[in-house]
């Protein structure tokens, strides 16, 4: 399983800032994104996960010039975000450097959007679902009943998505739901958020996802990267 770092992206900017070293006063904070994706390199990992706020906020890329700054500084793939629901925006985004995105929970609802957006990025397209309840009931849906996560992935499976980005904010994932969607598709499951320490990792590992994307426990230092790796591997 790969643990993928995450960098929130606000105004050219990291919205969490980067001190690993904060409770013992060592190390210098940094909130320059490509600064901090270099450091994630240097740790070991393999895949750096930005996310584009104001993008997500404006429905198109916001911080391409900060996408470009962290692609000229490190050699592994880069996933975007935040704004990519349409073929000219993942465009715009592979020519910043990023090499994979992820649409929004929305383009379900749009399956002629959602194949203009395969045909440009393919594999390297991933969709995020949101798998909590609550959340999937307010989604504002345009059939008449909001579906169970289990359609929504069938769904975007015969449609030809290939990868899930499973996102669960502050909640703890359900490990149940987790595997049960792991062995019901051919697609690699990623699981974003709801981490907060090693053994979380571990039980995430042992529910065989894909990838686990963690953003503020890294930042902060409150799980360390090569630890995180070992624990996954």
């Amino acid at each position: 399983m790969q643990v993928i770092p995450s960098i929130d992206l606000e105004k050219g900017r990291s919205r969490v800032v980067y001190w690993p070293g904060a409770a013992s006063g060592i190390g210098a904070p940094t909130d320059r994104p490509d600064r901090i994706a270099e450091q994630f390199v240097r740790s070991g990992a393999p895949v750096i996960h930005l996310v584009d706020f104001d993008g997500a906020r404006a429905g198109q890329p916001a911080n391409l010039e900060a996408v470009a700054q962290v692609a000229a500084r490190i050699a592994i793939p880069i996933q975007l975000a935040g704004g990519m629901e349409g073929p000219e925006n993942i465009r715009l985004a592979f020519a910043a450097g990023a090499t994979r995105v992820v649409l929004a929970m929305s383009v379900v609802e749009d399956p002629a959007l959602l194949r203009e957006c395969l045909s440009v990025a393919g594999d390297w397209l991933a969709v995020g679902l949101d798998p909590r309840p609550d959340r999937l009931a307010a989604f504002p849906w345009r059939r008449s009943v909001a579906p169970p996560l289990e359609t929504l992935v069938g769904e975007l499976g015969q449609l030809g998505v290939h990868r899930l980005v499973l996102s669960h904010g502050g909640s703890v994932p359900d490990l149940g739901l987790i595997g049960r969607i792991v062995r019901s598709v051919d697609a690699d499951v990623f699981v974003a958020g709801g981490v907060s320490d090693l053994d979380g990792i571990r039980r995430l590992q042992e529910a065989n996802v894909a990838a686990i994307i963690v953003g503020e426990p890294l930042l902060s230092g409150a799980i360390d990267l090569p630890a995180a790796l070992q624990a996954a591997a």
